[in-house]
């Protein structure tokens, strides 16, 4: 045990730490300068900000909304966060920005430079990864924090104090994490997908098709799922009538920590499987246009 613990420290401390560090940084700072806005992000962009949009109009048409219900609204919110968000803007937004991070490349006939760089290929993909999640992070945490400010900006001093003087701010912070989480786990698991499928399309379907249903399933493959993790998380419960019940009802309630730590395995898991299968990704432009 000695020994084998000296090899890992000798390992460990013979590695260029510093270096794929550096490396890794100016993977990052490419794909942001590249990628964060563009012409063709603009249905992401839609995407992220929809909602702001559907708020704003609302806030505008009944300012000081004294006919209206905190309750009520705060129900709202939850239901477009855990409905809209969770399960259709975030899922396909996060698809529209990984999905392009290696297949823009291949369109584009430069992925080869990346490969032929003196760069591991592990970093390639950590570096493309964190820039995916920066990416998404940003701008649906942007969205979901205009949305949460709006709903309760119309209810002049009963939404302040509710967002300052109640559960207001935590539980914003609570829907910015889960947004965070969500563009995590969805982020790594469409990443791995673009490198595993020259077209990630229809494996993106697949997973749609299981995100959406694996509620029915027994609890060990929900936990397979993204959705498992982050429907223990919402602050606020939403509505469960009828089919919208597998979408946001929790069968097996799990501790907060378990949900948080079960969803950063599952991306973990499948950025090592990412990791491992771009060691032997041939590169053929043949058959893109």
């Amino acid at each position: 045990m000695n020994q084998a613990g000296t090899g890992a420290h000798m390992w460990i401390t013979s590695q260029p730490w510093r270096l794929w560090g550096h490396q890794i940084m100016a993977i990052v700072r490419q794909e942001l300068k590249h990628n964060f806005f563009t012409r063709r992000g603009t249905w992401i962009y839609l995407l992220a900000f929809g909602p702001v949009v559907v708020f704003a109009i609302d806030a505008i048409q009944t300012p000081g909304c004294a006919p209206c219900s905190l309750d009520e609204d705060t129900s709202l919110f939850a239901a477009t966060f855990q409905l809209y968000y969770m399960r259709f803007g975030i899922f396909f937004g996060v698809m529209g920005i990984f999905a392009w991070l290696f297949r823009g490349q291949v369109v584009q006939r430069t992925l080869h430079y990346a490969f032929l760089a003196p760069l591991r290929r592990e970093l390639l993909v950590i570096g493309k990864f964190l820039a995916g999640a920066l990416m998404a992070i940003v701008l649906f945490g942007a969205g979901v924090l205009l949305s949460f400010s709006l709903v309760y900006w119309h209810f002049a001093a009963r939404g302040y104090d509710y967002v300052f003087h109640g559960p207001g701010l935590h539980q914003l912070a609570v829907y910015l994490g889960v947004t965070a989480l969500a563009c995590i786990g969805y982020g790594a698991i469409f990443l791995t997908l673009t490198i595993i499928f020259k077209n990630p399309i229809i494996p993106g379907i697949a997973m749609l098709g299981w995100e959406t249903f694996s509620g029915i399933f027994p609890a060990m493959l929900q936990r397979l799922s993204v959705s498992f993790y982050l429907k223990h998380l919402s602050p606020v419960s939403a509505p469960s009538d009828g089919i919208l019940a597998l979408l946001t009802v929790v069968t097996e309630p799990v501790a907060v920590w378990a949900a948080v730590l079960g969803l950063l395995l599952l991306a973990a898991a499948a950025l090592a499987l990412a990791c491992a299968r771009i060691r032997t990704l041939e590169i053929s432009y043949s058959s893109e246009q």
